[in-house]
């Protein structure tokens, strides 16, 4: 067996083994939580209220806006993240939000496409999923037909 084969090998089983199981987790976990909420806020259900935005973090592609957001009714949460903000915000300024349920943020009114982006993420996590377990039962049935009785080793 030469050294680039052993290399995919290793590589193979690492992504089997390692990465495919911690997609699946990262996918259902954090996507699972947010995938109703943000399909409620494109249709537009939720509470209405305002957004101000307080201060903006910006990573290496994008920037977040994390600030308060006042219910209608005149509720508060505070330090919750804007999902598909738009273009024109500003530290200091504000727009029009809605409150599904998200547990870290609201949505702006104006829309956006997180829903498909926490959505992809919840497929990728239910694919890798699907695509582990079916690691797994090849692996024990593979073992199972190694260790059955009158298999002969060579």
């Amino acid at each position: 067996m030469s050294t680039s084969s052993k290399i995919q090998n290793w590589r193979t089983a690492v992504f089997l083994w390692i990465v495919l199981p911690a997609i699946a987790v990262a996918g259902l976990w954090f996507g699972v939580q947010d995938v109703v909420p943000a399909w409620q806020a494109k249709a537009g259900s939720g509470t209405t209220g305002t957004f101000v935005a307080e201060r903006e973090d910006c990573g290496r592609r994008s920037c977040s806006f994390y600030g308060t957001f006042t219910a209608s009714d005149g509720t508060k949460r505070t330090d919750v993240i804007l999902y598909d903000e738009p273009g024109s915000l500003r530290v200091g300024g504000m727009t029009e939000a809605i409150d599904s349920g998200a547990r870290n943020g609201v949505f702006a009114t104006a829309g956006g496409l997180t829903y498909l982006l926490v959505t992809g993420f919840v497929l990728a996590g239910v694919a890798a999923a699907i695509g582990f377990v079916m690691v797994v039962m090849r692996t024990l049935r593979r073992r199972k037909t190694a260790t059955s009785p009158g298999h002969e080793y060579a």
